[in-house]
């Protein structure tokens, strides 16, 4: 058996007038899911800079982080290869919309907070808006 591969995430949870950003992308099995912005910290490069990086280059916008909201871990296998996943998250808002999402986002779309349960499939991400929604969001 392999050892388990671990990667460092980081993203952004973009709210806007009780609205959450979102970005439908493929998962492994090759289905379109809904999700949050992420992506993986580059060499040297800051939690809180690479989730500004990933929202610009999955949404388009450019974004101000509030604070940071939490860590989640979570475990999972791509080509028989055990990994454990750490995302830190930071609650954002955004600044302006500087050009269309990337190539590897089917779509994005704001969902409002009353809707959003319904359309995240990830269990971490459901977790992490739940953490916001309980929390004072300015």
């Amino acid at each position: 058996m392999n050892k388990v591969k671990f990667e460092f995430s980081s993203g952004g949870v973009v709210i806007n007038n009780n609205e959450i950003l979102c970005i439908k992308v493929k998962n492994l099995e090759g289905k379109f899911v809904w999700t949050l912005p992420k992506g993986h910290i580059e060499k040297n490069e800051k939690p809180e800079d690479t989730a500004l990086r990933e929202v610009e280059e999955e949404t388009g916008y450019k974004c101000e982080i509030i604070r940071y909201i939490d860590k989640v871990e979570y475990w999972f296998k791509e080509d028989n290869q055990l990994i454990k996943k750490t995302v830190k998250w930071f609650l954002m808002k955004p600044i302006e919309k500087i050009k269309e999402h990337n190539y590897e986002i089917e779509e994005k779309k704001w969902f409002n907070i009353s809707e959003i349960f319904d359309n995240l499939v990830y269990k971490s991400d459901i977790e992490i808006v739940k953490k916001i929604c309980n929390q004072k969001l300015d």
